[in-house]
């Protein structure tokens, strides 16, 4: 065990969330080990968007969308997909998505995710230094279009959260948004442009590097398949793996997708679904964008990187054993092609990732219900990346003993638990 005054902490999962809680329990001077079935960003944290959208605080369920559901399912190339042998088992999750977009809980989603997001840049730019930062991250903001030129009810709202958080936007016409992004087809007739987004241009190296990070600081990282607990009166005494025991002081569960069932066999069960997403990478576009740009109608986003332009999108509820749907992608790569004429998209890769996500767009940052000694960490669905680094500082307050940074009573697992939710 871990000497007098420091703790014995294993993190377990080496994505953004588990490396960014690794990282900051590293900084208290805790003895820390790392441990996942995979490297380093190998799962979910690859294959993102990229995007640090701390202009975009707004939950996914939001008033209104119960009504387009429908159309999008019935349309094939539409955001949103069902495996339908999946349904009977996402119902449950699907009804408290809806309530979730309820008028009267958005506000206080948009808050939360607000002040989860808006610090991120800051917190990777301490931890990469001034090296790492300009290699790895691009601070030109993200451009929203649209087609049509009449603003919606859900627009109205949107527009009206985001003031209210303080979120800086400008308004484009047709013009403008040429302005900042030529390369687009002039068919986008007004836009949104926010100028304290930023992105990365290789999500995994970022991961990656943070994880170098880490090691490099004295923590330990471990490719192991945890499989339980060993717990006593007093809580976690050990995490079980594939290969071997490994006893801590602490046990801190960040493995995205894969903690429902590690938390239930901690006492704690939540409805956490999987999101599948799905990304074309696009190796030679022949064509550069200055900026992100998201297609607002169409709900994915083009990303410039270093290895080429991705493009991410689109929701498929299907759990984590069906194969992937490589369709999806492929529609991103048409709606591309749509935008951006001259788009080259030889040779494109496919991939599909699993977005761990809770209905309520928040995640879960908590002790453990009945285990004093394990932490919650995870369920950041479509904004791990820019959610990832304060988890971090709000996991480490929560084991120090120090005030939260930001109010934590949002993200408590017993929320799920209330009339309701």
């Amino acid at each position: 065990m871990a000497a007098s005054g420091t703790k014995t902490i294993i993190v377990i999962g080496a994505g953004i969330a588990g490396v960014c809680c690794a990282l900051a329990l590293r900084e208290d001077g805790h003895d820390v080990l790392m441990v996942d079935q995979n490297g380093p960003g190998e799962g979910c944290s690859s294959g993102n968007a990229g995007q640090f959208n701390v202009g975009s605080s707004l939950p996914i369920s939001m008033p209104g969308m119960l009504f387009q559901v429908p159309r999008w399912l019935m349309d094939p190339t539409g955001p949103l997909a069902v495996r339908w042998h999946y349904l009977p088992k996402a119902l449950p999750w699907l009804i408290r998505w809806i309530r979730a977009g309820l008028r009267d809980r958005v506000p206080g989603y948009a808050v939360t995710l607000r002040a989860l997001h808006a610090n991120c840049i800051d917190l990777y730019r301490q931890w990469l230094g001034t090296e790492g930062t300009a290699d790895l991250l691009r601070f030109a903001g993200h451009l929203y279009v649209w087609e049509s030129t009449e603003r919606s009810a859900l627009d109205l709202l949107s527009e009206a959260l985001r003031e209210a958080n303080g979120i800086r936007s400008v308004v484009l016409d047709s013009a403008a948004i040429r302005d900042i992004e030529p390369a687009l087809a002039p068919i986008f007739q007004r836009g949104l442009y926010f100028p304290d987004n930023g992105h990365t241009v290789n999500p995994q190296r970022l991961v990656q590097t943070l994880a170098e990070h880490y090691v490099a600081a004295g923590g330990v990282l471990q490719r192991r398949t945890v499989t339980g607990f060993d717990c006593g009166p007093e809580g976690v005494r050990a995490v079980l793996t594939d290969a071997e025991r490994l006893p801590c002081d602490i046990a801190v569960l960040a493995a995205g997708a894969w903690s429902r069932g590690l938390a239930a066999k901690l006492g704690t069960n939540l409805p956490l679904e999987t999101e599948r997403g799905y990304h074309a990478m696009l190796p030679s576009p022949e064509i550069q964008l200055r900026v992100p740009v998201s297609n607002a109608e169409r709900t994915f986003v083009l990303t410039p990187m270093e290895l080429g332009m991705r493009l991410a999108g689109t929701v498929e509820i299907g759990g984590l054993t069906a194969p992937p749907d490589y369709a999806r992608a492929r529609i991103l790569i048409t709606q591309a092609a749509r935008m951006v004429p001259g788009l080259n998209s030889h040779g494109a890769a496919l991939w599909m990732g699993f977005r761990p996500s809770f209905p309520d767009s928040l995640p879960v940052i908590d002790r453990a219900k009945g285990v004093p000694n394990a932490y919650l960490a995870f369920g950041h669905g479509h904004t791990g990346i820019s959610g990832a680094p304060m988890t971090g500082r709000l996991i480490a307050d929560m084991i120090s003993g120090r005030p939260p940074t930001i109010d934590t009573s949002p993200f408590r697992a017993s929320r799920f638990h209330s009339h309701g939710n």
